[in-house]
């Protein structure tokens, strides 16, 4: 069900929209916008059932406030599928938040060019692409963009070698859609530190060991990310920029 009343009439409210907004850091920053009274559109590829149980749950706190779209941003297709599916749901989009990720690492002796396609097109293909489509409804004068970058955008993770890169062109994209879409819309990005721990499986070892870089001595929450990213859109004087959320980790870097 599409967002018209009874009358036929077109309601007007705000309007995000998350990529890979079902689960995780994604669907807390849907979760705490919908709280500040925003529509929302729910971005999944394989997370379906994640993203319709959300979707319901918002939906029975404010009726016809939800919605969920399926696509692979692998892929140009899965793109454009998402973006003419939002255009379905709205006629304007405030935020865009690029926060679908694919993260793994890729020794030298073993990545190929699969690795290459799997990691650049989510991290900085797809964010670029999807604003191309999307910036005919980001309209209003309180319009904005955040991608969600990464601390190892300036400094790498051994093994690393492609996720790296890809954050690092997704931050340089932010400062460059900043600088080209002022004033009209602004464009910032957040950096997290250590909020969640990635699905793949973590040594107690290894989380000591990052615990141990960070000032503040404990990981964060996905709710950090979604309060930085209110902060961003409700900040009208500030674009170009990029967040690190990471417990002070970065500053000793």
């Amino acid at each position: 069900m599409y967002p018209w009343d009874a009358n036929g009439e077109f309601m007007t409210k705000k309007w995000i929209l998350v990529t890979g907004g079902s689960k995780r850091i994604g669907a807390e920053i849907i979760s705490l916008f919908h709280k500040n009274n925003f529509n929302t559109i729910i971005h999944c590829n394989s997370s379906i059932d994640d993203a319709k149980r959300l979707s319901d749950k918002l939906n029975t706190q404010r009726s016809d406030s939800s919605f969920y779209v399926q696509a692979n941003l692998n892929s140009i297709e899965g793109v454009n599928r998402l973006a003419e599916e939002a255009q379905k749901i709205t006629s304007e989009l405030n935020v865009l938040v690029n926060n679908a990720s694919t993260f793994y690492p890729t020794p030298i002796n073993d990545v190929n060019e699969s690795d290459w396609d799997n990691l650049i097109n989510p991290n900085f293909k797809a964010p670029l692409f999807l604003t191309q489509k999307l910036i005919k409804l980001m309209t209003a004068h309180d319009s904005s963009i955040i991608n969600i970058v990464d601390i190892h955008s300036q400094r790498p993770l051994k093994n690393h070698l492609i996720y790296g890169p890809a954050k690092a062109a997704l931050a340089m994209l932010t400062r460059s859609m900043a600088k080209d879409f002022a004033p009209k819309i602004r464009v910032n990005g957040i950096s997290p530190g250590a909020i969640l721990w990635p699905d793949q499986d973590v040594s107690d070892k290894t989380k000591e060991s990052i615990i141990k870089q960070i000032p503040i001595g404990r990981c964060g929450e996905p709710i950090d990310i979604a309060k930085t990213a209110l902060f961003l859109y409700e900040s009208s004087y500030i674009t170009g920029q990029i967040i690190a959320v990471d417990g002070g980790r970065s500053i000793g870097w």
